[in-house]
């Protein structure tokens, strides 16, 4: 049973952990996976054995390219988890992967929260986080084996108005 460490925080991640185990193995491949609905084929970023969309309790990690745009964030100004504390501030971003963007309707779509690194593996700079700019999946590797799956931002041109919060 791997425990691993990460800025203080203990993960434990048993063998029979059927919510995060296949998201652990299949990010220190380096390879993003999100939930798969065996019935309906909807794709689901958050934890929960039943499909938002059909309530099926079937499903199957799949693999996604782990592109998308940023569809919201939230810039962390204090951290009460002392690890963090020398990242101040940073930013978590939810992003609307691009496998199933404005699917089942134009208001729902794929989405996961992570940090926004840089190219370095830091958070990236507040000024450069944007509504509608693009993203995809970086991994941060730590030092006793674990992957974590985060998001840096991309250079492909966003596809839609991008905004922020003013500063």
């Amino acid at each position: 049973m791997p425990v691993y460490e990460y800025k203080g925080q203990g993960i434990n991640i048993t063998d029979n952990d059927s919510e995060y185990k296949g998201y652990f193995d299949a990010a220190s491949e380096h390879k993003l996976v999100v939930k798969k609905c065996q019935d309906c084929g909807m794709l689901r970023g958050e934890p929960g054995p039943g499909c938002p969309w059909c309530t099926s309790l079937k499903w199957e990690w799949q693999e996604v390219s782990g592109k998308g745009t940023i569809y919201s964030y939230q810039i962390v100004a204090h951290s009460i988890i002392p690890g963090f504390r020398d990242w101040v501030p940073y930013a978590i971003v939810l992003v609307e992967l691009d496998e199933q963007s404005g699917d089942p309707t134009p208001d729902d779509g794929l989405r996961i929260t992570a940090n926004l690194l840089n190219d370095n593996m830091e958070p990236e700079a507040e000024e450069n986080v944007a509504i509608g700019k693009r993203v995809e999946v970086a991994f941060l590797d730590t030092d006793d084996g674990l992957s974590l799956p985060q998001f840096k931002l991309s250079n492909e041109a966003p596809k839609g108005e991008v905004w922020r919060y003013p500063v």
